[in-house]
């Protein structure tokens, strides 16, 4: 679908009356360091003026907190910084949100802010307020910028803070005036693009790698655990090399999915706080409790990837891959190997090159068998659900319909809840790479449809589908809007059980009770997406799942689908099944 146009003076530069001032200058850096879109709601005005002057579009937002999550989904599937701008105040103050799950995800985002006019400062001027130590919680880096000569200093600093390391935010102040100086030179003229990431592409020390590949090559029962960070480094080919060479099993947490194709035969699935009953590699647990090497890889090791810290057995001998040395030895002692993890992933697989692999060889029929079966026995647990006819629709039964339909290149975005966990355990990466986004930072709803939009600005081919909670999608509901004036087809299906569902049954499982908050009055989310201009489908029964989804993939345009969800469906959380075991 076209974007409409609407009677505005859009890309009509003819009256504007600054045409060489700072921002200029700051749009110049915006544009050598490859940025072409900025999600933003006008402000710093002056900024996307002069941006769109240079041929740059403004991706418009219609809050601050979505207008971060977008930037969010941008960068996680383009390999590029996003750039995200706020007015100060409390247009900044919803910032923090996505900015504090960029920094936990260690996702690269560059915010430019406006701020009160320098003469104003510490006056009580409109909006005034202390975003430097504010900005600080959520970000790598923040600075603000009082001089023009520096304009263009600044920006590189911010680009390079946000994707050189461990990527992350990192936030720009703007006072007003500034933009509008007439813009000085600086003492040296900058050519360099920092606007891609990794930045910098590290290797640990060839004693490091050599200790790696021989605990790998002689271990009894090894195992990979890959996180976020190897897509993130753009990983996904050189742990596909190593799992071959090596003949290596490889799971991954809920970051990590799509690093490797889960049709591989020695692919586990998906790991951590969510392998109770009927979760995917609920019969595999084996592979990690029992093992005696394990390798992370761009891995947090963090509470519901370790299943809070009881999965990963305490006997194992660890490897950890991380470009953050911090990470390592965090939760598990571990042979530090801090670098790129492309490039640390090349180098231990051409050590393992010069190992007698024999070993590793000679499991490799047994471990394909023991994952093959570990998926079968799965299958036929969850037959009944994913087939289920039951009304209200079981969520189980619309993640089959949708893994029906997914493409190597689909991207699939979940809200955060319950949703993060349906997609991981019953939709299935058809190649190494393949994304599926989650909110896994902070974790905080109505994070789903505002990433998804994120993602597919940067990725117009690409068929991208979101699921969402009702909960968490009545965060996000003015992005509609956003999603038809844009142009932006995304596959959007909201869970409408009516209920705050982790809330809701979490209170229940530990308090016997649970709050009124946890039930909603019926919404009609069809209808929000018919008042946007947008399509709606009410679903209500499992036999039109199918047909709506095959309308709304085909349709060219966001197409909501309002499936009305069975409110008791719980996902395999290792808590809720032993709290069943309790009694």
């Amino acid at each position: 679908m076209n974007a409409p146009e609407y009677p505005r003076n859009r890309g009509r530069l003819d009256g504007l009356r600054y045409t060489d001032v700072v921002a200029h200058r700051l749009a110049g850096a915006l544009k050598r360091h490859g940025v072409t879109r900025l999600f933003g709601q006008s402000l710093p005005s002056m900024v996307h003026l002069a941006a769109e002057s240079l041929g740059m579009q403004q991706v418009a937002y219609r809050s601050e907190n979505t207008g971060g999550y977008m930037a969010d989904g941008y960068a996680r599937t383009t390999g590029k910084v996003a750039v995200v701008t706020a007015q100060n105040g409390p247009a900044a103050t919803l910032l923090v949100a996505p900015l504090g799950e960029a920094l936990k995800a260690s996702i690269p985002i560059v915010a430019l802010v406006q701020d009160v006019p320098r003469d104003s400062m510490d006056r009580n001027a409109f909006q005034d307020f202390d975003h430097i130590e504010m900005f600080q919680s959520c970000s790598k880096w923040v600075r603000r910028v009082t001089e023009a000569s520096r304009i263009e200093d600044y920006v590189d600093m911010a680009f390079v803070q946000a994707a050189s390391g461990r990527p992350g935010p990192a936030v720009l102040m703007l006072p007003a005036d500034l933009l509008l100086e007439k813009p000085v030179e600086g003492l040296v003229a900058r050519k360099q693009s920092a606007g891609h990431y990794p930045l910098d592409r590290m290797v640990p020390a060839a004693a490091q790698i050599e200790e790696a590949a021989t605990l790998l090559a002689e271990a009894r029962a090894p195992l990979v655990i890959a996180g976020g960070g190897v897509h993130s480094s753009g990983a996904t080919a050189a742990l596909v090399a190593l799992q071959e060479a090596a003949s290596l099993p490889v799971a991954t947490t809920s970051m990590g999915k799509g690093a490797v194709s889960e049709e591989h035969p020695l692919s586990v699935g998906p790991v951590g706080y969510y392998m109770g009953e009927n979760g995917a590699a609920r019969f595999l647990r084996p592979m990690v409790t029992e093992a005696d090497v394990i390798l992370l890889i761009g891995n947090r090791t963090n509470q519901n990837g370790t299943d809070a810290w009881t999965l990963y057995p305490t006997g194992a001998r660890y490897i950890h891959v991380d470009i953050d040395g911090t990470e390592i030895g965090r939760n598990y002692e571990a042979l530090r190997l801090v670098g790129d993890a492309r490039e640390t992933l090349k180098a231990l697989t051409a050590a393992l090159g010069t190992r007698d692999l024999a070993r590793r060889t000679a499991a490799r029929a047994g471990l394909e068998a023991q994952i093959a079966e570990g998926r079968r026995r799965h299958r036929e647990q969850v037959a009944a659900v994913t087939a289920s006819d039951q009304a209200p629709i079981r969520p189980e039964r619309v993640m089959a319909e949708i893994d029906r339909r997914l493409t190597p290149e689909t991207i699939v975005v979940g809200d955060a809840s319950y949703t993060s966990i349906w997609l991981p355990n019953y939709l299935h990466a058809r190649k190494a790479g393949q994304r599926f986004l989650t909110p896994r930072g902070l974790a905080g709803l109505g994070w789903g449809l505002p990433m998804a939009l994120g993602a597919k600005v940067g990725n117009p081919e690409a068929p991208v589908i979101c699921v969402a909670g009702d909960g968490g999608f009545a965060h996000a509901w003015a992005e509609l809007e956003t999603a038809r004036r844009m142009g932006l087809a995304v596959t959007l299906l909201v869970l409408n059980n009516q209920v705050l569902g982790f809330q809701k049954h979490a209170e229940n499982i530990k308090f016997g009770a649970h709050t009124d908050a946890c039930d909603f009055a019926p919404v009609d989310h069809a209808a929000l997406a018919r008042a946007c201009g947008l399509t709606g489908i009410r679903v209500e029964t499992a036999a039109e799942l199918g047909p709506a989804l095959d309308r709304a993939l085909a349709a060219g345009e966001t197409v909501l689908i309002d499936v009305l969800a069975d409110p008791d469906a719980m996902p395999p959380i290792t808590l809720y099944e032993a709290a069943v075991k309790a009694g």
